[in-house]
């Protein structure tokens, strides 16, 4: 029963408790010896779990793009990209294909000032006959984690691809298909016709749809701590419906928050320091977030399959309205419209410390003072025997 305190029912605590009690006082004698085995178990489990290193810690949820749940049988499948592109690696890494721009950038990035923010890079390695880039997995230290991947700057295209994709104007079924499910009004007459868009068509069309266009990022995907995932936000586009995303994906906790606000100024600060950053177009790169129960909170920067360094000494602002030919990104931008939101969206909380119901630390203190428990008591490590005699002595 030691852990029904801490997620102690609000209403109608008092009776609960006081029902609970009188069963506890009446059958007291072998309560007590089967409390005094609870205790003895949850003090070795503890035990042996901080014995244990951290990239091993018990039921630890993997999910990709960084993690994956062997024991839930959770899919390889990335939030935003192609399924398939992840393997599970030892110590606490993970592999992903091969891609000669990213392992470019991440062996970059290891001697950048940004390296704190993006994930350690290990070099390439074989597997299975195929080749991947071996970098760490960022979720090894949350239990059971929530996820969220936004994809940042004004565009997710390359210009390169933009005119490639000019030169050989194929008419595609397949992107005429997925318009349509978005929004069956978005095509012309003609493409409806031929039932069939362009490339580039379909490449600008799809930035125009969501607060990519809007507010230099949008929302990719939602995992939840119960493996849910939520890829419903093609049409979120307003700042409001951002932040109402936003809000429903930290459960109202403002801790959390904060902890995500700082890490994002961290990271807006660090980039204008960055070389790296000065030099290159990041195009279809993401922010992920990824937050759990122990209200541990951190954003990375993460897939950089697509960014290309410019001609040598070119440097891009990343603040400024891209226009054809431009190269710039959006990345600041969207960045600093993420980082207002999520500012003002902390400040909507009032005085409030946290409006997550399950914060379970705050249900023990508040058990703690209702039943007058001493400090001494803790909710990870006691004697569910002294806690029992001192409910038994407060209640009579």
């Amino acid at each position: 029963w030691l852990y029904f305190l801490p997620v102690l029912k609000e209403l109608d605590a008092d009776l609960i408790w006081a029902n609970r009690l009188k069963f506890f006082k009446k059958n007291s004698h072998c309560l007590l010896q089967t409390l005094d085995q609870t205790s003895q178990q949850l003090t070795t489990a503890e035990d042996q779990a901080q014995s244990k290193s951290w990239r091993k810690i018990k039921n630890m949820v993997h999910w990709s793009p960084f993690v994956m749940s062997f024991k839930k049988k959770y899919p390889w499948i990335q939030l935003a990209g192609h399924a398939g592109s992840f393997k599970a690696a030892a110590n606490g890494r993970i592999l992903k294909k091969h891609c000669e721009s990213e392992q470019r950038c991440l062996d970059r990035l290891m001697n950048d000032v940004l390296k704190p923010f993006v994930p350690a890079y290990h070099g390439d390695v074989m597997k299975d006959g195929e080749r991947y880039n071996q970098m760490d997995d960022l979720l090894a230290e949350f239990d059971s984690p929530c996820v969220m991947d936004c994809k940042m700057g004004v565009r997710t295209y390359l210009e390169e691809e933009l005119t490639k994709a000019r030169k050989k104007p194929n008419l595609r079924k397949d992107m005429y298909m997925k318009m349509t499910e978005v929004d069956p009004d978005a095509p012309t007459e003609e493409e409806n016709a031929q039932r069939a868009v362009t490339k580039p068509r379909y490449m600008q069309w799809r930035e125009t749809i969501s607060s990519t266009a809007t507010l230099g990022f949008r929302i990719e995907g939602i995992k939840n701590e119960d493996g849910t995932v939520n890829r419903d936000f093609k049409k979120t586009k307003t700042k409001e419906q951002v932040t109402e995303a936003f809000r429903e994906f930290i459960k109202g906790n403002r801790n959390i928050l904060n902890s995500y606000l700082n890490r994002l100024k961290g990271i807006r600060a660090t980039l204008e320091m960055s070389p790296f950053f000065k030099c290159h177009e990041v195009i279809g790169s993401s922010l992920l977030f990824i937050h759990d129960k122990k209200e541990q909170a951190k954003v990375w920067m993460i897939d950089f399959g697509k960014t290309t360094p410019l001609p040598e000494g070119q440097v891009l602002q990343h603040n400024v309205p891209w226009v054809e030919g431009n190269r710039e990104d959006g990345y600041l931008w969207g960045l600093d419209n993420l980082i207002q939101i999520l500012t003002e969206l902390s400040q909507s909380f009032g005085g409030k410390e946290s409006l997550h119901n399950g914060n379970e630390q705050q249900k023990w203190e508040k058990a703690k003072q209702m039943f007058k428990i001493p400090t001494t008591f803790t909710a990870s490590k006691l004697s569910c025997y002294s806690l029992f005699m001192h409910l038994r002595d407060v209640t009579d």
